[in-house]
């Protein structure tokens, strides 16, 4: 079993940037594929980033590319959400996500989920 904590998350404003942490227990954090998802009221859950344990490949959402950027401390098992120039569209419940076999943009595909931490971001 896997335990994903996220945190970070406050109201900042428009043009601002933040930085999400991803605390897991339970498995070697180098061998898990970890992601980050959001979702706001009303809307679907969108696949935000997502990065391998070990062979560094990473991937974006089209909504953040170029803005958000996914990295990893495995002595601190920990996954990272780095994420500049906010905008309002950025308001959203934002979940860590842990699959065991394969690195995915489907949200039902992940093995793992955190509780979520709100961001909010003001105009």
């Amino acid at each position: 079993q896997v335990q994903l904590v996220e945190s970070g998350g406050r109201l900042v404003q428009a043009g601002g940037s933040l930085r999400l942490s991803c605390v897991a227990s339970g498995r070697t954090f180098s061998n898990l594929l970890t992601g980050w998802f959001r979702q706001a009221p009303g809307k679907e859950r969108e696949f935000v980033a997502a990065a391998s344990g070990s062979a560094g490949v990473e991937l974006y959402g089209d909504s953040v590319k170029g803005r958000f950027t996914i990295s990893r401390d495995n002595a601190k098992n920990t996954v990272y959400l780095q994420m500049n120039s906010l905008k309002p569209e950025d308001t959203a419940l934002y979940f860590c996500a842990a699959n065991l076999d394969f690195l995915t943009r489907r949200g039902s595909e992940y093995d793992y989920w955190g509780q979520g931490t709100q961001v909010t971001v003001s105009s």
